[in-house]
């Protein structure tokens, strides 16, 4: 009986072993509902048959297979479409089950790789679409590479996997408002969310920086609305344009552009949901269209350039110029019309988003208008105010065969109409209290998705007044306790774009961070652990090298604790994100490696010290970036 219950263990251990390897093998994000990888692996033959339905809705991720085999792995690709006689002959075949399978839905498949070849099968062409993005991750690291790759053998592991979004809605937002990116920097980011099944892009379009979709009724709104100052520094801490600085920076998108963008996400069964962000925001409208303002000044108004016009010190936003369309003026809703007709128009998708964020109401509290508006409409706040807005411009939406949907800051001042939509910004409470008052949510908490903020210490990250580390974004659950689940729609990642200044940068904020996001969107939150996640990013890194991408690895670099001890010296303590590494670190102006001190512990500041670097090490391998930190930067740190 001993010698059976040692046999036993040791073959789960070898087991568990083997699971590991075969992970490995199979690194996936996100991370299937249900996998097993038996020892073994397919190589692709020179000639490769693939067997494909021949549907409208699948030409576009057939051929983006087709031209990785052909194009990268140097395999000549043979297509067989409706040849259902002759599918055995495939290699890879992608089939549309007859009768429906359980669970897999609209966007679930299931993939097989054995001895035989390459199987997916799923219930809807968006489900084959799914699955061909698993096979591409399960190939080599070098079917990302842009050039051709020469290799001895294009190996796939087996794999028996089963696989269905936990949520509907899986979201990235773009703001190309802050910084304008072009027609075809918005497909590649299309195609970089789809690699990870993504499926809403939400596009920010306007803002005080800029207006960027052609309305034909209001011309001026890309004529000006469109333009600004080009400036480098950082971003709210710009000078203050003068009146002869050319405005040529920017952009929009004409409604060809628009429809082109619609058509192109279709393809990769992508949504676009539009936002025109009212009634804060709108200084691009207002520089545009003075009229809409309720404040006299708005005449020598100009776009924005990321000078600072919003005071935030006393925890809300005060306007120092006013960028609000003015709820009294009967002139802003026919404006606002016109624009969701046209909008609506553009963009197919069920939602329109209305922003209603970050609204200032100081200029509305002495404003004449404002206050003849709350006596007629017995209204009580400013609060109010912003709700008799929303109330008038959900009837517009509606109007025009849409669902409305705005940032939580909408639930204020009551009275919102029970078919909008609230997406929950400011971490989950107002999530929380929507679903509770019978709106539907998404979820998108800035402390765990918004993935233009820091991602490590300020002393080597782009600075940014907070920071989400990869383990926040990994933690989010877009379902918290005492949520009704049915009433949460999914949950999406954000990426405002007033620090980025090119695409490359956009690449380093949004990954590693978009897939952890894509991770709680998509799978079983019992099938999510950081360890195991951290080891899938690294092989992602790898591919994201042979396509020459960018992405951030601040997840090696040194997490930084400061404090003092009884005897009033300062103390450092350094960690990191992933286990194990050992940050070595110096004093003395010295650029430590491995050979220098491994911080344990609590680590005394020398007292004349002036300086101090840290860089982590996986062994004898430089694994993290060189960080220096002044000690005066350090003692800022220290918790009074």
């Amino acid at each position: 009986m001993l010698k059976f219950k040692f046999v036993a263990i040791a073959v789960f251990l070898l087991q568990g072993l083997s699971l590991v390897i075969t992970a490995q093998q199979a690194p996936l994000i996100p991370i299937p509902v249900k996998a097993e990888y038996p020892q073994g692996f397919y190589s692709l033959p020179s000639r490769v048959i693939i067997a494909a339905p021949k549907q409208e809705a699948l030409l576009v991720a057939v051929k983006n297979l087709t031209n990785r085999l052909e194009n990268t792995a140097m395999r000549k690709v043979q297509m067989l479409w409706d040849a259902n006689s002759q599918a055995d002959l495939a290699q890879i075949r992608l089939i549309l089950a007859k009768q429906s399978i359980p669970n897999l839905g609209n966007e679930g498949y299931t993939l097989l790789v054995n001895a035989k070849g390459i199987v997916i099968t799923a219930n809807k062409p968006a489900g084959l679409f799914y699955g061909i993005q698993s096979l591409l991750q399960l190939m080599p690291k070098e079917i990302e590479s842009k050039q051709t790759v020469i290799k001895s053998a294009w190996k796939v592991p087996f794999a028996q996997i089963t696989d269905y979004p936990r949520f509907a809605w899986r979201g990235l937002m773009l703001d190309v408002a802050r910084h304008f990116f072009n027609k075809d920097q918005v497909k590649q980011f299309i195609d970089e969310m789809v690699a990870y099944k993504y499926n809403i892009l939400h596009f920010h379009l306007t803002d005080d920086e800029g207006w960027r979709v052609e309305i034909k009724s209001f011309p001026n709104l890309t004529k000006k609305g469109a333009w600004n100052v080009p400036k480098v520094g950082r971003f709210t801490e710009f000078s203050k344009p003068e009146a002869n600085e050319p405005r040529t920076q920017g952009g929009f998108f004409t409604k060809e552009d628009i429809q082109d963008i619609v058509a192109y996400a279709k393809d990769r069964f992508v949504n676009v949901m539009p936002e025109i962000d009212v009634p804060g925001h709108s200084m691009a409208a207002i520089a545009s269209y003075p009229e809409l303002s309720c404040t006299p000044e708005a005449v020598n108004y100009q776009v924005i350039s990321g000078e600072p016009f919003i005071d935030w010190s006393q925890g809300h936003a005060v306007a120092l110029q006013d960028n609000t369309l003015c709820p009294a003026n009967e002139k802003v809703y026919t404006f606002l019309d016109k624009v969701f007709t046209e909008v609506a128009e553009m963009f197919p998708f069920e939602y329109i988003h209305m922003g209603g964020d970050e609204c200032p109401k100081n200029y509305w509290e002495k404003n004449p208008q404002i206050l003849a508006l709350m006596q007629k409409e017995n209204l009580k706040t400013p609060q109010e105010v912003q709700a008799f807005f929303t109330r008038r411009l959900e009837k517009i939406i509606t109007s025009k065969g849409k669902k409305m949907m705005g940032w939580d800051e909408i639930l204020e001042g009551g009275g919102l109409p029970k078919n909008t939509a609230v997406m929950s910004w400011r971490g989950i409470a107002g999530g929380v209290q929507a679903a509770k008052d019978g709106h539907e949510v998404v979820m998108t908490p800035n402390n765990h998705v918004y993935v233009d903020l820091m991602q490590g210490d300020a002393a080597i990250e782009p600075p940014v007044y907070e920071t989400v580390r990869l383990r926040d974004s990994y933690a989010f659950n877009p379902v918290p306790e005492g949520v009704d689940a049915k009433l949460v729609k999914g949950g999406q990642a954000n990426l405002w774009s007033e620090q980025l200044f090119t695409y490359r940068h956009l690449q380093y904020m949004l990954f590693p961070r978009a897939w952890a996001v894509s991770e709680a969107l998509w799978s079983p939150q019992e099938n999510r652990n950081w360890d195991n996640f951290v080891g899938r990013v690294e092989h992602h890194f790898a591919r994201f090298d042979q396509a020459e991408k960018k992405y951030a690895p601040s997840m090696y670099d040194a997490i930084i604790k400061v404090g003092k001890n009884e005897q009033g010296q300062m103390w450092v303590e350094l960690s990191t994100e992933v286990n194990p590494l050992s940050i070595h670190y110096s004093f003395d102006y010295s650029y430590p490696d491995n050979f220098y001190p491994a911080a344990s512990g609590k680590v005394i500041i020398p007292k004349d010290a002036l300086v101090m670097r840290m860089i982590s090490y996986r062994g004898k391998e430089k694994i993290g970036r060189m960080m220096t930190v002044s000690i005066e930067d350090l003692k800022k740190r220290v918790k009074k």
